[in-house]
């Protein structure tokens, strides 16, 4: 619970605030861009909310914040924010919210899919919440989570246990060591279901992959996202814990698919036509190749 003690001084004044236990994940800046900002190094509020719809994402963010670091001065209610989840992205895919610490506040999806289709898919693990998971429930439950790498797994033995759902990773990631009921082996690209199409994608982290959904959605783990500020795809060599060789190589990998929207667990969401996507990916290996 963000405390009014250690509120930020980069915040405005109102009611809204950011205090210093900020990891600055980004996760308040892209759901409510209309109030947080980053400042250098953590989140603040650069403007109050100014209207029903901006207080609404304000509470949405305050909701999805991994480490409970905003608050308000009078302690309002976020019920309105945590009723927002699982919010709607493109067709029937959602953003969870309720980041979690563990995984640096990366951003968790649910694809929404009738049984004859294969079920719900969790891509990534949201924080374990009780209205969200009551939620999920309302909206088919979980028949299958995806595991992109090891950093943005969060709570995915609590979902599966709960879901009674198979969890898919890759070896590379220590995936039996974890307890993974389907382990994924090699480099090669599997298909799951007619849907989706899992591609291992080494470099972020030895076992890195990601999931391709109808042609249509990437969603990229830690492998790739978009730059506001170059505005174009990009890859995060500070942030490689494997190899930026290997991921230079995996990037290349992707030119085959075609993609229109970009879903990754940090950073920018992104969706554009897939030729324009495809030359912005051409153009992200390129300076790949050159760092």
């Amino acid at each position: 619970m963000a405390q009014i003690n250690q509120r930020l001084p980069e915040n405005v004044a109102g009611e809204f605030y950011v205090d210093a236990s900020c990891i600055d994940c980004d996760a308040c800046r892209q759901i409510a861009p209309a109030s947080f900002q980053d400042h250098g190094g953590k989140s603040s509020v650069y403007r109050q909310p100014q209207n029903p719809g901006e207080q609404h994402r304000a509470l949405m963010a305050l909701v999805a914040c991994p480490t409970a670091s905003i608050g308000t001065i009078s302690n309002r209610s976020a019920r309105s924010g945590v009723a927002a989840f699982p919010v709607h992205v493109v067709d029937d895919v959602y953003f969870c919210g309720f980041t979690s610490e563990a995984s640096f506040g990366a951003w968790a999806y649910l694809i929404v899919r009738p049984q004859e289709r294969g079920g719900n898919v969790l891509v990534d693990s949201p924080r374990f919440n009780a209205p969200l998971v009551k939620r999920i429930e309302e909206m088919g439950g979980v028949k299958l989570m995806f595991l992109s790498h090891r950093d943005d797994i969060a709570d995915h033995a609590k979902f599966a246990a709960h879901f009674h759902c198979p969890r898919i990773m890759h070896e590379g990631d220590d995936a039996t060591a974890r307890g993974i009921e389907r382990v994924v082996t090699g480099t090669d690209s599997q298909r799951i279901d007619d849907d989706l199409l899992l591609i291992p994608t080494p470099g972020h982290t030895r076992g890195h992959q990601v999931l391709l959904y109808l042609d249509k959605v990437l969603f990229t783990g830690d492998h790739l996202a978009w730059s506001p500020k170059h505005k174009t795809l990009t890859a995060f060599r500070d942030v490689c814990w494997y190899s930026w060789t290997e991921q230079t190589r995996s990037m290349e990998k992707l030119l085959t698919y075609r993609f229109e929207w970009v879903l990754p667990g940090h950073g920018r969401i992104h969706n554009g036509p897939a030729q324009e996507m495809h030359e912005h990916l051409k153009g992200c290996i390129a300076r790949m190749k050159r760092e």
